[in-house]
């Protein structure tokens, strides 16, 4: 009988790529180009024409934002008025002691009480990112390679390969495909997303990849595996595979990757590159 094998890919989008000229559309770049991760993308490509065959399901993850998101420029200025920079952190005391504030007045409360959960959370301290995977934009569109890849396993195995969206709440930054770094009640959105956790159950093994590994992937895998656990005990973390080289993290950011790696791997998870599991998809094959 054929094992389940599932490839979950995190945003493989254009502006995390660090595409070259001739991949560009005329006056295009990526927002947020993480280094190496074209390269990642082309051996996800690889892995799925390669071992399409064996593998019983699909799923990709797709950033979605608005221009004005917490996370972004256009949400804050500086206690004088002026431009806050991308790749600026912001904290709620920095907020309180008037260092940076947010353009729209009304938004104070609640930009602060964000501030405070996100900190009491412990994940992450508030990044404001260059504007990237903005809804609609090239940006926001998935690796030509990777999806010309799926696009043809759909084909060939008359199913669909999942897409999951995330991000489009201006009020949260939205790392993680199962949830929020901070859930709003008012948005299901944002919170705990168990119609996607189910599809991850039935995974004899889940093979994860995408950018970046500093940031989403990290987030996803941490909630997936603490899901995992919670519901079927510590040994079912050994179902989860990472694909070291199918994933690159932010510039800046490449100790969190490695910790991260190191802590999963700590907990039972497998790391595995492209090559390696090639030969357990081509054996749920039959070849």
């Amino acid at each position: 009988m054929k094992r389940q094998l599932h490839l979950l890919v995190i945003d493989p989008q254009n502006d995390f790529c660090d595409l070259p000229p001739e991949w560009l559309p005329t006056g295009a770049a990526p927002a947020l180009a993480v280094p190496g991760a074209h390269q990642d993308m082309l051996r996800v490509a690889q892995l799925i024409r390669e071992g399409g065959q064996g593998l019983t399901q699909i799923s990709i993850t797709l950033d979605a934002h608005h221009r004005y998101d917490i996370a972004h420029p256009a949400f804050w200025r500086t206690g004088a008025g002026g431009a806050v920079s991308p790749f600026t952190q912001i904290s709620a005391q920095e907020v309180r002691d008037g260092l940076f504030l947010p353009a729209a007045s009304t938004a104070l409360p609640r930009a602060l009480a964000y501030l405070d959960a996100l900190q009491q959370a412990g994940r992450y301290q508030l990044m404001v990112w260059p504007v990237h995977c903005e809804i609609g934009s090239w940006g926001q569109n998935i690796h030509a390679a990777v999806r010309a890849a799926y696009n043809g396993w759909e084909v060939e195995h008359l199913q669909v390969v999942a897409k999951l969206s995330k991000g489009s709440n201006p009020w949260s930054e939205h790392y993680s495909a199962v949830m929020a770094e901070v859930p709003d009640a008012q948005d299901a959105a944002t919170q705990r997303n168990g119609d996607f956790l189910a599809t991850l159950l039935p995974a004899q093994q889940l093979y994860i990849c995408g950018e970046a590994g500093s940031h989403c992937v990290k987030a996803s895998t941490e909630h997936i595996a603490d899901y995992l656990q919670a519901q079927q005990g510590p040994q079912a973390l050994g179902r989860l595979v990472l694909l070291t080289d199918c994933m690159s993290p932010v510039t800046h950011f490449e100790a969190q990757q490695r910790e991260f790696l190191a802590a999963m791997q700590e907990r039972g998870v497998r790391l595995a590159t492209a090559d390696a599991i090639l030969p357990e998809l081509l054996a749920n094959t039959g070849r």
